[in-house]
């Protein structure tokens, strides 16, 4: 997210950036991004963390990244999730607000900051771009409080896997899931325990199927989305 937020993906609850545009490619921000430094990261690994001096933005390459915030008495939210292509660091705030942890071994490119707000303020068509991204995210969030506050476990759990199956490429069918499921608990407001029932309750009705427990084969598309209020 932008200013109060920290990421610019493009997964179910988070608005979209496109790094394309009618930029010259020696212009572009994304060939800026190519021109960046990668950093691995191991599995459990911050990118950054909450407080940490904002000075570079990061698009993740390989792997998911979970945005956090730690609550005053231990507990943790997960704000949202970082796949492929999106951004995260992006703000105007000096510092980070959140920590930005892998959930898994993963890649990201780093871009100074600085220079990303240099190009925003020479172009115009970029400006517009992070302007709709801010925008998009806020309604995202928004959407996402509506879902930990007022929908039941069923609907968070079945709306999670439809913007999964929505941003997955190639078999929409079939939904990766590389976090573990207390990432996902502590992404829906959830217990672990309640996660692992309610997936156990969408195999029973023949919605899904959970293949190695990393993998997600959804059997009726509709009747997901049904049970996700969609």
């Amino acid at each position: 997210m932008l200013g109060a937020s920290e990421h610019i993906g493009t997964n179910a609850h988070v608005g979209q950036f496109a790094s394309s545009g009618t930029m010259s490619s020696a212009d572009a921000p994304a060939d800026r991004f190519e021109r960046g430094t990668i950093r691995r990261i191991e599995a459990k690994e911050h990118v950054f963390c909450d407080g940490d001096p904002r000075t570079h933005v990061f698009r993740i390459e390989e792997g998911v990244i979970a945005l956090s915030k730690l609550l005053g008495d231990g507990r943790r939210q997960i704000i949202e999730f970082a796949y492929p292509g999106d951004y995260i660091g992006l703000g105007t705030l000096r510092e980070h607000i959140f920590d930005a942890q892998a959930t898994c071994a993963a890649k990201v490119r780093c871009l100074s900051a600085t220079a990303l707000e240099q190009e925003a303020s020479r172009d115009a068509s970029l400006a517009l771009r992070l302007y709709k991204a801010v925008s998009a995210e806020l309604a995202a969030a928004r959407s996402l409080l509506v879902s930990v506050g007022q929908q039941s476990a069923m609907e968070r759990l079945a709306g999670f896997l439809v913007g999964l199956s929505a941003r997955t490429e190639g078999d929409e069918n079939v939904v990766k899931l590389p976090m573990r499921r207390s990432d996902i608990a502590d992404l829906l407001g959830l217990t672990i325990e309640t996660v692992s029932r309610t997936i156990t309750k969408l195999r029973t009705m023949k919605v899904i199927d959970v293949v190695r427990g990393t993998e997600v084969h959804i059997l009726d598309g509709d009747r997901l989305v049904e049970l996700a209020g969609q």
